[in-house]
């Protein structure tokens, strides 16, 4: 082999091992993307131009939320909360309306004492999306009634599943189920993780 054709043969192998690179480090984000934002990724997809566009949305999402000093919940703030919430759930049976419209202002009031931005809706549900992507459909769901129900347009059932979608958000956001299913009884009875090792 002459001189040229072995430098014409390396050229090629680093071009094609350079556009192998490429496009691993395009998977690969596009992979990481879709592991941080779960179902977000792609309704983001969806509504964006081009997936290029709404993975460089989804990325500015992310530097975004690093810029953000979020700080974890106080032991008494998270049984403050946990109460705020078991009370919109009791005033549900007599004035639905009215529990999902506190459900809505409860849950807002929590995003903002753990940080996250409150005053854009737009920008507090891109904010939340980084780190709660899973839950966030459920909870654009909820702003949906709350506001169909502030126009009068929202069903009971409507209102019942609002205050469901809610609390799958606020119960991620609070690190346990506001209102535990099991009754203090069956909680004692039923083995602790540490009783079982």
């Amino acid at each position: 082999m002459s001189p040229i054709e072995i430098v014409l043969i390396s050229a090629v192998l680093l071009v094609v091992l350079a556009a192998l690179a490429l496009l691993w480090t395009r998977w690969r984000r596009r992979h990481d993307l879709r592991g941080t934002f779960g179902p977000e990724y792609d309704r983001v997809v969806a509504e964006q131009d081009s997936r290029s566009a709404a993975e460089r949305e989804l990325r500015q999402r992310e530097r975004r939320h690093a810029e953000l000093t979020l700080t974890p919940l106080s032991e008494t703030s998270r049984v403050r909360y946990a109460a705020a919430w078991a009370d919109v759930q009791t005033r549900f049976v007599d004035a639905p309306g009215a529990a999902v419209g506190d459900a809505d202002e409860l849950l807002t009031r929590l995003i903002a004492e753990l940080g996250y931005p409150t005053g854009d809706y737009d920008e507090q549900v891109a904010q939340l999306s980084v780190d709660h992507a899973r839950t966030l459909g459920r909870y654009r769901e909820a702003h949906e009634i709350h506001l169909a129900n502030e126009r009068g347009e929202a069903s009971t059932e409507q209102l019942r599943q609002a205050v469901m979608h809610y609390r799958a958000l606020f119960a991620e956001l609070l690190g346990e189920d506001p209102v535990p299913t099991a009754t203090p009884t069956e909680q004692a009875s039923t083995p602790t993780e540490a009783s079982t090792r």
